[in-house]
């Protein structure tokens, strides 16, 4: 090999773009050679690719879309997934399981982490536990040059990275971010300035902050940032004593608020509040108390935790119907609440979900055909929450018995029942009705599914369209009329449905950053937020502080938080029942 060719082969390490046009007959030829080898070892690459020799790929999965390169001195491992006109430029490390949309540019320099392992005091650092969530890039993003990505992140089509960025948490589509901590900084659509809703003032690197005042026009309050930051400031303050006084010390149990009657959910909201404003269990017990105590409460037979009876004993549940399932919607729910404060706590369920486990696939899809679907939406849709929650927890557990591929059967019915108009399951609705049972149906049961188990939901666009028509029905979101529980299923389904996409951008951020003002002026000092009005499509504990309602309006000012942008002023992020990550990877394994 001549001095020239050495010199031209080394060029493409580093300027891998010019390989099309630039490479000589015998350098396509070396690298269709070592395509090959990749490709016997399960690589898939598009057309007119290029990869490195000199480059780091030892990869359990690859895939690399058309006109897609890796450039010199990359390290690229684990399970990494690129659509077309992706590039990985000179020394940056892709690891873990990463998956990239179309026209991904990659700096030199940066890192995506797709794992984490822990650090606790109990073991040395190289003998930790290995997590890995994951990390998704949408279509058309820039990430410069020595930016570092987390595990569990997820940046949003259209968005531009400085360089020099620790990516920490989720980026919304279009956004212009830098920092360390990441923050948005302004819409990649308005080249003449800032986002209002997005800026940072006073927090950005110097310079910066001149240009991206978060003042709005004739809001009083000034930036909603700051307003963020000090409502969290104030919650936290006063999250043991609001907390408190909700735990009846005679009993040893929570009740919702003082002078209600002791449940199984307001123990569970306790240990979610004292996890997301405190980060530690509820002062009243010790974590491993608060834990055993749940998890004393499940029925042996059918896996459920009963409500307690009126006189405080022990609950007793319903008689099964044919399928071998417990109607009781308070048990149903307890799923959810229950395992979840128990993965705050770190412990789990004692048992398994038996109602769940023993239901054959022919069982779940009749039981699926004869739910309420045109009457009752939201009842429906609970329903299946509490199926998917069940089968987590399940496989949480390992369980070997049960009949392979209910869990799949469930996807399958819900991917061909979905309505491709709406973008939700069950009837639209009419005028005298409107969409509230439709969309609150959709929450419970994307929650408990797609959300739960990390799947991209069917139909996003159209889901935004339903849900923010149904937004801007004043009988349920007028000031005033508000409450949690149609809030909540509002703003989760906007902030799902918009992760991969910025359909209606504009839209959701203004209805957000309404809700969002409104919230934060609810709570009440010393005892949280009230559930709000009672009522049709609500219910709920009414109008009065208490544990449920300060457990949802907190998760979600988060999610109104985040889709204007703010969500990192709060400096706290769900890990319960209203997680906004899945609680399982995608790639599920069956029940059995």
């Amino acid at each position: 090999m001549d001095a020239e060719t050495a010199l031209d082969d080394a060029y493409f390490d580093y300027c891998p773009w010019d390989f099309a046009g630039r490479a000589s007959a015998g350098q396509r030829a070396t690298q269709d050679a070592h395509q090959r080898r990749l490709a016997e070892s399960g690589a898939r690459l598009g057309q007119h690719c290029y990869i490195s020799p000199a480059a780091g790929v030892f990869t359990d999965t690859l895939r690399l879309g058309t006109d897609s390169y890796i450039a010199g001195h990359a390290y690229v491992t684990g399970e990494v997934t690129a659509g077309d006109d992706c590039t990985v430029n000179p020394y940056a490390t892709v690891r873990g399981r990463i998956t990239l949309g179309d026209g991904v540019r990659i700096g030199a320099h940066s890192s995506l982490l797709g794992f984490n392992h822990g650090f606790a005091p109990d073991l040395p650092v190289h003998r930790q536990p290995l997590t890995a969530e994951g990390i998704t890039v949408g279509d058309d993003v820039w990430i410069g040059s020595h930016v570092v990505v987390l595990d569990g992140v997820t940046i949003g089509d259209h968005c531009v990275v400085g360089a020099g960025a620790v990516v920490t948490k989720d980026l919304a589509p279009w956004t212009v971010a830098a920092g360390n901590p990441a923050r948005p900084l302004r819409d990649r659509r308005a080249q003449g300035g800032p986002r209002r809703d997005r800026a940072v003032s006073g927090d950005l690197p110097g310079g910066l902050s001149d240009n991206l005042s978060g003042d709005r026009p004739g809001d009083p309050s000034g930036d909603l940032g700051d307003a963020v930051a000090r409502f969290a400031d104030r919650a936290r303050a006063q999250a043991a004593d609001l907390v408190a006084r909700c735990w009846n010390p005679d009993t040893g149990r929570y009740a919702d608020r003082p002078g209600a009657p002791a449940t199984v959910r307001a123990h569970c909201d306790a240990v979610e509040i004292a996890d997301l404003l405190l980060g530690s269990p509820p002062e009243q017990l010790a974590g491993d108390e608060h834990a055993a105590r749940l998890r004393a409460l499940q029925d042996p037979g059918s896996g459920l935790v009963p409500e307690f009876a009126p006189d405080g004993g022990p609950g007793v549940l319903p008689a099964p119907a044919a399928d071998g399932w417990i109607d009781d919607g308070t048990a149903e729910y307890h799923v959810l609440a229950v395992g979840y404060a128990l993965d705050l706590l770190g412990s789990r369920l004692t048992q398994p979900v038996h109602v769940v486990r023993r239901m054959t696939a022919g069982q779940l899809l009749a039981r699926l055909e004869s739910l309420p679907w045109r009457t009752r939406t939201w009842s429906a849709g609970a329903w299946v929450d509490c199926w998917a929650t069940g089968a987590h927890r399940n496989l949480e557990l390992s369980v070997e018995d049960g009949e392979p591929g209910a869990l799949e059967a469930l996807f399958g019915w819900l991917t061909t029942r979905v309505d491709p108009w709406t973008g939700m399951w069950g009837t639209a609705g009419s005028p005298a009705a409107g969409r509230l049972q439709l969309v609150n149906g959709y929450y419970r049961l994307t929650r408990g599914s797609y959300a739960q188990f990390g799947l991209d939901v069917p139909y996003a666009e159209r889901v935004v369209d339903t849900v923010l028509a149904h937004g801007r029905d004043q009988r349920w979101f007028a000031a005033g009329r508000e409450n949690a529980c149609n809030v909540l299923d509002v703003a989760h389904p906007l902030w799902l449905s918009g992760r991969r996409g910025g359909h209606r951008a504009a839209e959701v951020r203004e209805w957000a950053e309404e809700r969002l003002t409104r919230a934060l002026g609810r709570w009440r000092d010393g005892a949280g937020f009230g559930f709000g009005p009672a009522g049709e499509g609500g219910g709920g504990p009414g109008r009065e502080p208490g544990l449920q309602g300060t457990e949802m309006w907190l998760a979600i000012v988060w999610l109104l938080a985040d889709l204007v942008g703010v969500a990192d002023r709060l400096a706290y992020r769900p890990r319960g029942v209203h997680r906004p990550e899945p609680a399982r990877s995608p790639g599920f394994t069956t029940l059995g």
